[in-house]
């Protein structure tokens, strides 16, 4: 089995070799799935390289946040689409869970909106406020949909 660490200095332990298209696969997974953990254990790379990456690189940083803005928009798509279609249930049976879905969405409110605010050159300040009402529309719609199953049971 070859060797697949290396060492720079001698003197050093010996780390794992890392994929060079570790950024690819970091952020493609953080754009899915808007979880850094996971996105940075996909990649073969540990959360401190990718933050300090992030915080010297700024081409990557501008990819980090472009990102979490698709991961976002995913996730708002699919909580709407489950609310449309009355799709209330995981794969497994159980219950999704639009509150955890909102509180993600509100937790990635202002990621999202300096992201969006930057492709598009308004101020982060527009979009949050448009992030809100969509969030809102959100928790309106659940409100409506648990009140009509509330009626049917």
């Amino acid at each position: 089995m070859p060797d697949n660490s290396r060492s720079d200095d001698p003197g050093q332990e010996k780390r794992p070799r890392i994929n060079s298209r570790w950024r690819d696969r970091f952020i493609e997974r953080l754009a899915q799935s808007s979880n850094v953990s996971r996105s940075a254990e996909f990649a073969g790379v540990s959360n401190s390289y990718v933050y300090r990456a992030r915080a010297n690189e700024p081409e990557f940083a501008q990819r980090w946040l472009a990102a979490l803005w698709e991961g976002y928009e995913h996730l708002e798509m699919e909580v709407l689409r489950r609310l449309r279609e009355g799709d209330l249930q995981t794969a497994d049976a159980s219950k999704y869970d639009f509150a955890n879905a909102i509180r993600l969405l509100n937790a990635h409110r202002d990621n999202a909106a300096r992201a969006q605010a930057e492709q598009r050159n308004v101020s982060a300040a527009e979009i949050r406020g448009s992030i809100d009402r969509k969030v809102e529309e959100i928790r309106l719609r659940i409100q409506q949909e648990r009140a009509r199953e509330a009626k049917d049971t």
